[in-house]
């Protein structure tokens, strides 16, 4: 019989629930970002880009001015204006999603980068920001909104309808273009107040911050099958392991101390062997990635 004593007496309970909610908020709005891209049949895996590079506006702008408002809307407008290029690149310009959501994540990592290094003095500020409690709040409330959306308004019909046979919906007198940017621009507003959350959890913007999060929460959305509780479900459980890697740090298991390195990488490791598990039984909309 293993004894893992020393793991559960190293846990603090109430400290894992509010560091399991400050870390699934994120994954939560992030993945909820992708769903309305992803149910409309647009294949977004630049949910990171867009969550770093608001990150970066909220960070900057927020210090900048001591104005928490002004930092979230710069943060929601530079995720939205993201938004909206992977919108022209693919529905305009028929760029295959991939390579289109490959190509932001570059450019705002990049981009990002070259900011935090030619203004290094913001970084020092302490930045005005809303409380991390009003972040929960909405990434809760966006949930409960979404399921609502998709499951009684002609919105959420239509979109359904679009990510699922774009050609029929046609025919029917749907406008599929329109919809989907209907779709990118609740994707720009939820990645928005994810880069926003982590910046202010952070308290002040630094390179790379976002960590793979986008990713994450891309993968929570496959897991949990393109609907809302489910992925709620599954950002919840990501921002549980990535909790339990801060709190186990430094503990003996089966009587040997393990390498911080290993409890770091804790998180990325469920989610692939998560993604390993379903693989092949999750069902993406039909319409994913057609024009």
């Amino acid at each position: 019989m293993i004894d893992l004593t020393y793991l559960v007496a190293a846990i603090s309970f109430g400290s894992l629930l509010t560091s399991t909610l400050t870390f699934s908020a994120p994954l939560i709005l992030g993945a909820l970002g992708g769903l309305c891209s992803e149910r409309s049949g647009v294949i977004n895996i630049g949910l990171e880009g867009k969550m770093l590079a608001a990150a970066c506006a909220t960070g900057y702008i927020a210090q900048a001015s001591q104005d928490p408002v002004l930092g979230l809307t710069a943060g929601i407008l530079v995720a939205t204006l993201l938004a909206m290029l992977h919108w022209t690149l693919t529905q305009t310009y028929r760029i295959d999603h991939i390579i289109s959501g490959m190509g932001i994540n570059a450019l705002c990592a990049g981009g990002t980068s070259l900011i935090s290094k030619t203004f290094p003095e913001l970084g020092s500020k302490q930045m005005a920001a809303f409380s991390i409690y009003v972040y929960w709040l909405c990434a809760w409330t966006a949930v409960i909104a979404i399921w609502w959306i998709l499951k009684s308004t002609r919105g959420g019909l239509r979109l359904y309808a679009v990510g699922n046979d774009p050609d029929k919906s046609r025919q029917m007198g749907i406008k599929p273009g329109k919809v989907r940017l209907q779709a990118l621009l609740g994707t720009g507003l939820l990645t928005g107040l994810a880069g926003a959350l982590i910046v202010t959890n952070a308290g002040s913007f630094s390179d790379g911050m976002t960590s793979g999060r986008g990713y994450i929460a891309l993968a929570a959305l496959i897991l949990g099958g393109w609907r809302p509780w489910p992925t709620l479900i599954a950002a919840v459980l990501f921002g549980l392991f990535d909790s339990l890697q801060l709190q186990l740090q430094g503990q003996p298991l089966f009587g040997q101390v393990i390498p911080g390195e290993f409890w770091q990488a804790l998180p990325y490791l469920v989610t692939l062997v998560a993604l390993a598990g379903i693989a092949g039984k999750s069902r993406a909309p039909a319409g994913l990635g057609k024009p």
